[in-house]
Order: C-alpha cells, then sequence, then structure tokens
C-alpha cells in the first residue's frame, strides 16, 4: 500500500516518508514536546498497519522532530491538556484517546518487522508507550525518561505496569511512584533501552537505506546494531541496594517511612519528592505495578484502561485526582495540587481497589480483542 495516498488526520503532526524500503515517522509537534493528539495516534496506527501489509517495506524507524528554542523530545507524553478540557466537559473522544493508545501500544510491540525508536530527548509517559515495544531502543546523551503520572494525579499507563515490573529488583516500584527521571546509562542497565548513540549520528540511522536495499528484516537490526556506541556509565547503579530494600516494602506508607528513616541523601530526596505525588495514585500505582508483574501485556493494558477510566469517573470534573494533578501542573501551574485524601495515612484499601474494578464485562472491554 503507498502510504502517501493514506487518508491522515493531524495536520502534519506526524510526517512520513519511504527511503529505500524502510518507513520512517516523524513526530512533528516540537512546541510542544511531540506531545501524542488523539489524531496523532490515529495516523501512527494507520502508518504502522499500512506497512505492516506492505511487502515493500522491512522496517521503520521513528523519532521526533525538533525546534529552536524549545527542549529536544521524542514525545513527552499524551496531550495532558486535552485530557483537562475533555475531562470537564465531557468529551466522549477522551474515551476514545486511552482505548485507542493502548490499542498503538499493544500494535508496536507485537509488531511483526523492526521498529526502531530513536528516544533522542524527553522521553515520558506517551513517549514511553511507543517506544518500550520497539526491536530496537536507542538512547542519546540528551534522552530524559521518566514515568512522571503521580505527578499529575495518574498512574504509569500505556503498558508501564508491564515494562516498569520487568526491571531488576524494585526498580519498578521506584521510577513508578517517584517518576524519576533517569538519563541513557540507567535506562540500559535497567532494560528500558537496548543501545546508545551520540545525538549528533541520527542521519546515521536515518539514512541507512542510502546503504542500498536491505535483504531481509534482520539486516535492517545488523545495520543500525553496527553503528551503537559505547554506553554512559549508570548514574543510580550505587543506589540500587537502597532501591530493592525500601521499594520492597508493603506499602507506600512503609516505603516512606523506611526512607524517611535513611540518612543517606538519596533516601532523603527520594521522600521528599514522594512527598509531593498524589498519595491516592501512589497507592494505586504501587498495586499496579505488583499486579502486572504476573501478567501478560494484553491483560496488563486491559487493567490500565479500566484504572484510567475510572480516573477521571471515580470522582468526575473537578473532583478527579488526575484533573486536579494537570490543573496544578498545566493549566494554573500553581503546582500546589489539592491531593484528596491528603497524605498516605488516609488512604484506604478500599479506596485504591476500587480504581481496579473494571466498568465492562469482559466481552465488551474496549481492548478486549487484545491477545
Amino acid at each position: 500500500m503507498n502510504s502517501r495516498a493514506l487518508s491522515l488526520q493531524s495536520n502534519g503532526h506526524v510526517l512520513h516518508d519511504t527511503f529505500g524500503d524502510v518507513g520512517i515517522i516523524t513526530l512533528n509537534r516540537p512546541q510542544a514536546l511531540n506531545a501524542l493528539s488523539l489524531p496523532m495516534i490515529r495516523d501512527l496506527t494507520t502508518l504502522l498497519l499500512a506497512w505492516r501489509d506492505d511487502p515493500a517495506i522491512k522496517a521503520v524507524f521513528v523519532r521526533g522532530a525538533t525546534q529552536e528554542g524549545k527542549a529536544v523530545a521524542f514525545c513527552a507524553g499524551g496531550d495532558i491538556r486535552f485530557f483537562h478540557q475533555a475531562a470537564l466537559s465531557g468529551n466522549p473522544q477522551l474515551e476514545d484517546f486511552f482505548t485507542e493508545e493502548y490499542a498503538l501500544n499493544h500494535l508496536i510491540h507485537a509488531y511483526p518487522k523492526p521498529y526502531i525508536a530513536w528516544m533522542d530527548g524527553v522521553v515520558m509517559g506517551g513517549g514511553m508507550g511507543i517506544s518500550q515495544g520497539a526491536a530496537l531502543r536507542i538512547v542519546t546523551e540528551r534522552t530524559k525518561m521518566a514515568m512522571p503520572e503521580t505527578n499529575i494525579g495518574l498512574f504509569p499507563d500505556v503498558g508501564g505496569g508491564w515494562f516498569l515490573s520487568r526491571c531488576p529488583g524494585q526498580v519498578g516500584e521506584y521510577l513508578a511512584l517517584t517518576g524519576q527521571v533517569i538519563g541513557a546509562g540507567d535506562a540500559l542497565a535497567w532494560g528500558l533501552a537496548d543501545g546508545f548513540a551520540a545525538s549528533d549520528a541520527l542521519d546515521t540511522f536515518e539514512d541507512a537505506p542510502n546503504a542500498g536495499f536491505f535483504s531481509s528484516d534482520a539486516e535492517v537490526l545488523r545495520y543500525a546494531r553496527a553503528r551503537l556506541k559505547q554506553a554512559p556509565a549508570p548514574l543510580l547503579a550505587a543506589e540500587q541496594p537502597a532501591i530493592d530494600y525500601h521499594f520492597a516494602q508493603p506499602t507506600v506508607r512503609e516505603i516512606m517511612a523506611s526512607l524517611q528513616q535513611d540518612s543517606s541523601p538519596w533516601a532523603q530526596e527520594t521522600w521528599a519528592a514522594m512527598r509531593k505525588r498524589s498519595p491516592l495514585m501512589m497507592c494505586v500505582t504501587l498495586e499496579q505495578i505488583r499486579r502486572a508483574r504476573s501478567m501478560g501485556l494484553a491483560d496488563d493494558l486491559r487493567m490500565e484502561r479500566d484504572l484510567v477510566r475510572n480516573c477521571f469517573f471515580i470522582r468526575p470534573g473537578e473532583a478527579s485526582e488526575t484533573v486536579e494533578g494537570i490543573r496544578a501542573l498545566a493549566v494554573d501551574k500553581d503546582h500546589s495540587p489539592r491531593w484528596s485524601p491528603p497524605t498516605v495515612e488516609t488512604v484506604t484499601p478500599e479506596m485504591v481497589q476500587q480504581f481496579f474494578r473494571s466498568p465492562w464485562p469482559r466481552h465488551a472491554h474496549p481492548l478486549h480483542s487484545l491477545d
């Protein structure tokens, strides 16, 4: 299928081209750090399905556009301003956004051709969702990776339960609860990236077809891997024993108490960061990560689809913890969210468990067809 003839919706926010037998996708919304809108999600899905079924395409390369004066980003996540507006106005496209985004995440994980993600700059939230399923995840010296959702009263979605829970030790709990930003070395050490390249080497990878047409999918990956460089050392490796000890505690309250009793600078900084997060959503997140550890990807995404709907509808409108978190961070920008409950001590097990009750029977679940 000729991808140039496809009907796309994002008004140029997703660019595409084919060079030789490699399809190249560029997220082209740099003024918003390439944050994903619903039309962008639909365009990505359309392109990937077309190229999946096109025998002339042997691989897909995905990158983010840059803009002078803006931070470098692969993708900073979903369009949280849209979430806020849609939740307050009752826009049904809020439901469509998450259903279609999670289906796209699953498509990428199951993609039958090499999907290569150039994870340069900011890679957060939804940006992790469209890169963690890649056959080759390339980070650079500019990579700033995180799942910071608890900072906006959400949880690490887009398959975050699945890929964070598979990090070594209790790293998944640590990254999920704190939203800690990590660089290339830690991403590689913790299984969230596959290789390192200098940011100025983009052309080396993007112009791969100049070497000629590839004889197979595997040859594309060999070409790319041969151009990877030695990765920088991880910065948080020394903290791994402490991460494993503190974040193995049974509850968020006990994790925070354990950190508070540790006088090391890392523990005190981590405790202070967690005091700013949504207490309720940290508790939901801890349950999510630990449940996901024994789940397959499809079941994890279905669980996350239940969770995200409940985030907006258990307490609808301004009462939603997520709506309040986005208000404080991105709308009013006062950085003073009014979390409810205000402390982890006042979060009850019932408050947490209600998020895990699916509003749909299995056969009617929006993601029932994922396998």
